[in-house]
């Protein structure tokens, strides 16, 4: 059985407890299980308030994250280190078991070019020191591939298997989106296939990063090659109704995905349960 999660922007463009918790009621209703929290700013998040609110909600809470573009990982490792190990630290303070997203890079920093051996060589010898802190904290560190307008170094689920079998860490998993694959894969079933070994977190976003149904994206595709591989792991809506000006800029999100930004969730929720029901998988 898979957590059924939200990640949204609409409600807050950085971890802001005050303005979720009036949605949380609504947000039960759609059988919303997990939150995941946008760690752009780990320094700002009050963990001690963060976890109480988990509890009382009954929610699972999982970070994910863009790296800053000041830092470089294959040249100054140093601080990249520095920086995930902050967020490692609020991971284990406000118990989330897991931070995802471009831990190896920043959302839209790109060379014009393709990756080379030595891209790839220093984001291998990165993420391997950074799993071993990570471990430290007994949090597990994920790697999204991400379309190739945002990065050049990791875009599909292969790419991201290939650089977990060449570290050899057991806390890195695979962190996959809908949306990046529907650009990039060959198929969805062959992007869950190559990641399924290692995958461990999933987002689900509309190929127009709007209202999950009323776009292009074929989700009877998506959901059955998620089932064909016994996935249970969490799966989350990623919407982007209203996006923070930092976030915005970095993935071109710059227009409104949709006439009523309220519909992403109201009907984007119900939507994939649904489309989740009858492809095999069970949403908690």
């Amino acid at each position: 059985m898979s957590t059924f999660g939200l990640h949204t922007f609409a409600i807050a463009p950085v971890w802001d407890i005050a303005r979720i918790d009036p949605q949380m009621d609504r947000l039960k209703e759609h059988g919303v299980g997990l939150l995941e929290i946008p760690m752009f700013r780990p320094q700002e998040i009050d963990t001690k308030r963060t976890r109480s609110f988990a509890a009382h909600y009954k929610v699972e809470l999982f970070a994910s994250l863009g790296l800053p573009p000041s830092l470089d990982v294959v040249e100054r490792p140093e601080e990249g280190l520095e920086y995930l190990e902050s967020a490692f630290r609020v991971c284990a303070e406000v118990g989330s078991s897991g931070l995802g997203g471009m831990t190896y890079g920043t959302i839209g920093k790109t060379t014009g070019r393709a990756r080379t051996k030595k891209e790839i060589d220093g984001v291998c010898r990165f993420l391997e020191r950074a799993a071993k802190t990570a471990r430290t904290y007994g949090v597990k560190i994920g790697i999204e591939s991400r379309n190739r307008y945002e990065t050049h170094l990791i875009n599909r689920g292969v790419d991201a298997a290939r650089i977990i079998e060449r570290i050899g860490a057991e806390n890195i998993f695979i962190h996959l989106d809908t949306y990046h694959m529907h650009i990039e894969e060959e198929s969805f079933a062959a992007g869950f296939e190559a990641a399924a070994p290692y995958l461990g977190y999933v987002q689900v976003s509309e190929a127009n990063r709007g209202v999950p149904g009323r776009g292009m994206l074929s989700w009877d595709a998506a959901f059955k090659a998620m089932a064909d591989i016994g996935y249970e792991g969490p799966i989350t809506l990623e919407s982007m109704s209203r996006v923070d000006a930092d976030i915005a800029n970095k993935s071109a999100m710059w227009d409104p995905v949709a006439e009523n930004p309220d519909d992403v969730i109201e009907v984007g929720l119900p939507f994939l349960r649904d489309a989740a029901r009858k492809a095999g998988l069970t949403l908690g």
